[in-house]
């Protein structure tokens, strides 16, 4: 852990330096309108991270990548993983990609067979579409709204694999659920896709953002799941640098390595050499101030469980054990769609659960990472819209 007395500060940005930073989520909304959507976090760059960009925009790294394997990169993540998790990570395994979703396009792709993608719903929304665009049929982990706690049903799992299912796409920590799945859970995992010969491409991107209170195992650090699995990393989530372009794809198994090495450019070839510097910046330096931001997010977690409290009882919060991104479930206000009312009613942008389960109607995604006079004014907003 980071002593306090070492640690970078976060920074909050003004709502005309995050119109200016954050071109998403801030300038596509009205100028009355709070967003708390898409998850990118309303505060400055860790300044190691900035220093780096400044000092490699300097240079005029504005070129091409280098293609395939940067040892640099890979060592930086196999120390970041090493220190927040006690993972062994081999620098080779980490090849970049342009992004996580991109990442789990290109293993599917190459390293999957045919045959239906098991995704956990609700889950992320631009995935919900990847088994497709890969020509494969997606198939559904479905967690009920009113169950205690979201976890992976193995027999519904066991069934879909029983039925021909060939790989499961698993978001480990869970966005939206906000769960940390414990290691037992991932074993129990890992033993239904043994039994059928299956693979797992395991999304790890929030890992970085684990609160207190939880710890991440990565899929790859169970035993038996080097031959039939990938992991997909990235310090954009954590570190606010999406728009750079690089995340990483864990490769442990040497004959999928060779597979993707010898995948035409085309497949893989547009991440940023950008993306690239703040990826070994935030991976090699960032640890002050991902425990600033870490800190921050556990205080955030209490304050919206206090203003829910406070101001929508009815309103149920499921545990947040990662990420910044709350799963609420509105439906005892009556409104099939209460992002639109928020939008309408309230002035503050929210993800609808229906981007995250179709059909799925009185849940929404909060986004937590700003100011806590923000939050504060969000759920004040929340109250008068939905009451």
């Amino acid at each position: 852990m980071t002593p306090p007395s070492t640690r970078r500060p976060v920074v909050d940005l003004t709502d005309e330096e995050a119109r200016r930073a954050l071109l998403l989520k801030w300038g596509t909304v009205p100028g009355d309108v709070i967003p708390a959507w898409v998850a990118e976090m309303d505060y400055a760059l860790d300044p190691v991270v900035h220093e780096a960009l400044r000092r490699a925009v300097g240079d005029g790294v504005t070129g091409y990548p280098v293609f395939g394997y940067t040892a640099e990169l890979g060592e930086a993540y196999a120390g970041f993983a090493r220190r927040h998790y006690g993972s062994r990570v081999e620098p080779e395994w980490v090849h970049p990609v342009v992004d996580v979703t991109a990442g789990v396009r290109v293993a599917l792709d190459v390293l999957s067979d045919d045959g239906p993608v098991v995704f956990l719903v609700p889950g992320y929304s631009p995935q919900l579409d990847v088994a497709e665009l890969t020509g494969r049929k997606r198939v559904d982990v479905v967690v009920h709204p009113d169950a205690a706690r979201a976890e992976v049903d193995l027999d519904q799992l066991e069934s879909l694999f029983a039925n021909g299912a060939r790989t499961l796409l698993l978001t480990q920590p869970h966005n939206p659920w906000g769960r940390v799945f414990s290691r037992d859970e991932l074993a129990g995992i890992r033993d239904v896709v043994v039994r059928y010969g299956a693979r797992v491409v395991s999304d790890e991107i929030h890992a970085p953002l684990v609160l207190p209170g939880a710890a991440h195992t990565s899929y790859l650090d169970l035993e038996g799941t080097h031959d039939h699995a990938v992991a997909l990393v990235a310090a954009s989530k954590a570190f606010n640098t999406a728009g750079l372009r690089c995340a990483q794809l864990l490769v442990p198994d040497p004959e999928a390595r060779r597979l993707l090495e010898g995948q035409p450019m085309a497949r893989n070839d547009s991440w940023s050499p950008l993306g690239v510097v703040a990826a070994v910046a935030a991976f090699s330096d960032g640890d002050p101030w991902l425990a600033s931001l870490v800190e921050r997010l556990d205080q955030l977690r209490t304050l919206l469980g206090e203003l829910l409290s406070e101001h929508l009882p009815a309103v149920r919060m499921r545990p947040l054990e990662a990420t910044y991104l709350a799963w609420l479930d509105a439906r005892a206000h009556g409104h099939d769609d209460p992002a639109a009312v928020a939008l309408e009613r309230g002035r503050v942008k929210l993800g609808p659960g229906h981007d995250y389960a179709p059909g799925l109607t009185g849940h929404v995604r909060l986004n937590i990472a700003t100011s806590p006079e923000r939050l504060t004014e969000i759920v004040r907003r929340l109250a008068t819209a939905w009451g």
